[in-house]
Formats: structure tokens, C-alpha cells, sequence
């Protein structure tokens, strides 16, 4: 089985990861073994890798064909994949991040599954939350089917705060951002404690912004509002928890700092008091050494209104014929309640599908908070608005934001200096849009 797009195309994309500037174009897979039903993932640590060795035995059982699946750590995942669509040994099934299906949907990298869903009576789409819905779908069509969606929320060492004398926050009622700026003030005081830690990038940063009423994204203009007031009070008060109030841990590697699992190191010292993050570490910091909990994220002007994401399986486009019947079965299979179970039990996330909700158990104690917010019973949650060019975005956000976290240039001129180029993508952003609708 081949799946590929064109290397105009993957150029014409922009690279994701930067792919197209370093030449890296040539394929690098040893090949499937034949008949098999093959799949990629993203995985980071053994406790991930356990789910994903559990779901291949699920998919052999259920479907009787052998399993292969290609594990990948989640910083390198879209390099890989799209070296592997280039050169056409992409697996039948991939897994995307849900702000990737906008950029391989607008470039048609992978199908619509509209046809698919359509013509089979026994695959209930209905079953799935309605942002997973959302996050999977580009200009009308469903290009991908859910396996996780949860909000950001804000995981706190009960241990610490104990330890200080510190009341645990309420699990239904978010903090206001006085009192939270106020608690990871306090909680910084002792040498080598720290109040508070998330990822210096937009990908955390945005769920501030949606808070306070901002956004980084305008569906209707061709420039974005990261520069308006909204977004601007959010960035300089994240900002402030960094370089005036020192209640975050040392930036001392920018490199580090900004891959995904930083903030949870961080958390992982026992000498946090608050992680922003999601469900999805859950798995990683059940082994931590200190009682903790989660609760949800903090309320700002506009409320609590974190991103919510999501994550999918879809199918590359040139997956076809007998390939894409077996496609299509395996991609049920691995988004099936009883795969999600599997998913869910293991604490990787809380699972996209409703009937599987109820596998998504403590620790830790208030988990169940993730789904009141998701029905809107408990604060909020922010659909996470992003780009057909959203990995430009986060490179270009990348380049020029850290400077503001080490206080080496106010927030202020950090935005003004990026926003032509911004509106630049933004631009594109459209454009792109245009074309494929």
C-alpha cells in the first residue's frame, strides 16, 4: 500500500516542521509487511507506547489481519508523515493532530470520508462530541474521525499547597485571574518553587487570549487580531507571570522550553504549584511522586474559555481500491467505543466518543470535570481557531515570542514587530481557503 501527494504540493504547503528547507525529501520507510493493516501515531513516553501496543492487538483481534503500526515521538510526527506521503509510504491510516487536518485538507494530502460514512449503515457519527465534529471537518466535509477532545485545564500539586498552606482550588468554580495570579505569586517564594509553568508558544498562550475575548484568527478579514486589545491583555499578563513576577521556572533552553513535554518536567519536580495543560498527560503525570488534581482553567474577562482540541484518524489520498476498503475498516476499528476504552481506561485522554466516555476514570479525583466542560456544565471551552497554514503560524510566533518571555523586549513591540508578517499568513490563510471551497 502507497499513499503520496505531489512534492509540489508538500512545497506549496510550506513545510511543515520546516521539511522543505532542509531538503529532506527522499523516503526513509523500510515498507509495510504486505497485507498488513498499517497506521501511524505519535508517541512520547513507554506509558503511550503500552496504549498504542494494546490498540494493535485490539485491531488483530477484531479484524484478523496483522497490525503495523509506525510510532513516532509527537515533536518529529508531521516531518515524518510528510515524508511519507511524499514518497508514498504513508500507512493507510494516520493520525492527525486536529490542527493539522485544515493544512493536509486544504492540499489535499487526505480524502474526504463523506462518501465512506455515507455509505455505511453500521458507522454512527452522531456518537462522537460535536467539537471532535468540528475539529475533524474542513469547508463542509469530514476529512478525519475522532479518537480524543478535551479542553486545556489546569492540573495543581496538592501536595505544595498543602505544604504552604494553601486551600485546593474549587474543581467547579474557575479562579479569577487576580486569585490565580495572586496564588503563583505566593507559591514562588520559597527558593526553587514556583507557582506556575506552561509552553512559551502560541499553543498555550491562545487559550489565555480566548479568556480575556481575543482571538489569533478572524475568519472574516484577511489580517489577524493578536494585535487588539483582547489578545493583547492576555499576552502581557502571561507575560508578566514570566519576567516581573518570576513565578515560572527559569527559562535557561529555549529549545527545550518550547518542545511539548517542558512544561510537564517542569510539573513533574514536585516544585510547581499549577501546569497548564490537558487531560492527554494524565497517563504521564499518574506516575508523579506528589498528590495532585486537576481543575478548570482560569477565568479571565470573557470567562473560562481554554482551546479545546482533538485529535483523529484519517486517510490519505491516495489510498484506493482494495486499500481503501481495508482503510476504512481499520479506521473504524481504531475509533471504535471498544478501541476508546482501551484509550480512555489507560488515562491517554478523554476519548472522542460519548459511549466511551464512562471508560475515562480517576485519578485523578475531579477527571470528570473534563467532560461537564465539554457539555457546558462546568466553565467553558474555546474551539482551537487555526490556520491552513497553522505551522507557519506557530514557527513564525516561535521566532519572536520567547524574546518577550525573557523579558528582552516588551510585549508590545514583540507583536507589533511580527504582525505584517502575520497578516502575511493570514493572507495565504485565505487564499487557500478560496481554493479549496
Amino acid at each position: 500500500m502507497s499513499a503520496s501527494f505531489s512534492r509540489r504540493a508538500l512545497l506549496k504547503g510550506a513545510a511543515l516542521g520546516g521539511l522543505a528547507t532542509t531538503g529532506a525529501l527522499s523516503g526513509c520507510s523500510s515498507g509495510p509487511p504486505p497485507g498488513a493493516a498499517t497506521w501511524s501515531m505519535w508517541s512520547s513516553s513507554p506509558e503511550e507506547q503500552r496504549v498504542w501496543t494494546d490498540f494493535g492487538h485490539y485491531v488483530e483481534r477484531r479484524m484478523h489481519i496483522r497490525s503495523a503500526s509506525t510510532l513516532t515521538p509527537s515533536d518529529g510526527y508531521p516531518t515524518k508523515l510528510d515524508l511519507q506521503l511524499v514518497s508514498g509510504t504513508a500507512s493507510m491510516v494516520t493520525a492527525l493532530n486536529g490542527w493539522l487536518i485544515p493544512t493536509y485538507a486544504s492540499r489535499g494530502a487526505h480524502r474526504p470520508l463523506d462518501d465512506l460514512i455515507a455509505a455505511d449503515p453500521d458507522f454512527d457519527l452522531d456518537d462522537f462530541y460535536p467539537a471532535i465534529r468540528s475539529i475533524s471537518s474542513f469547508a463542509g466535509r469530514t476529512y478525519a474521525i475522532g479518537f480524543d477532545v478535551a479542553p486545556t485545564v489546569l492540573y495543581y500539586n496538592k501536595t505544595l499547597l498543602e505544604r504552604n498552606g494553601v486551600d485546593p482550588p474549587s474543581p467547579t468554580e474557575p479562579m479569577s485571574w487576580d486569585t490565580f495570579r495572586h496564588l503563583a505569586i505566593e507559591l514562588s517564594k520559597p527558593k526553587d518553587q514556583y507557582g506556575f509553568t506552561c509552553s512559551p508558544t502560541i499553543d498555550d498562550l491562545v487559550s489565555w487570549i480566548y479568556c480575556a475575548g481575543g482571538n489569533v484568527v478572524d475568519g472574516d478579514r484577511d489580517t489577524s487580531p493578536l494585535d487588539a486589545p483582547e489578545a493583547m491583555q492576555a499576552i502581557h499578563y502571561v507575560v508578566d507571570l514570566f519576567t516581573k513576577d518570576r513565578a515560572t521556572p527559569p527559562i535557561d533552553n529555549l529549545v527545550t522550553q518550547n518542545a511539548s513535554g517542558a512544561a510537564l518536567a517542569n510539573f513533574l519536580q514536585g516544585n510547581v504549584a499549577f501546569m497548564q495543560n490537558g487531560p492527554w498527560q494524565v497517563l504521564n503525570v499518574r506516575k508523579a511522586s506528589f498528590e495532585w488534581d486537576i481543575v478548570p482553567f482560569p477565568a479571565g474577562p470573557a470567562g473560562s474559555r481554554p482551546r479545546v482540541s482533538g485529535s483523529s484518524f484519517a486517510i490519505p489520498s491516495g489510498v484506493t481500491g482494495d486499500d481503501l476498503d481495508l482503510a476504512w475498516r481499520l479506521l473504524k476499528t481504531l475509533t471504535s467505543t471498544g478501541a476508546l476504552d482501551i484509550y480512555a481506561r489507560a488515562g491517554r485522554n478523554n476519548p472522542a466518543r460519548l459511549s466511551a466516555a464512562s471508560a475515562f476514570e480517576p485519578p485523578p479525583a475531579n477527571l470528570g470535570i473534563v467532560q461537564r466542560i465539554l457539555k457546558g456544565e462546568v466553565a467553558g471551552g474555546h474551539p482551537f481557531d487555526v490556520t491552513t497554514n497553522w505551522n507557519r503560524v506557530r514557527l513564525l510566533l516561535a521566532q519572536d515570542l520567547p524574546r518577550a518571555f525573557l523579558g528582552q523586549k516588551s510585549a508590545g513591540d514583540t507583536i507589533d514587530g511580527v504582525m505584517p508578517r502575520l497578516n502575511a499568513l493570514m493572507r495565504q490563510h485565505r487564499d487557500a481557503v478560496r481554493q479549496a471551497t
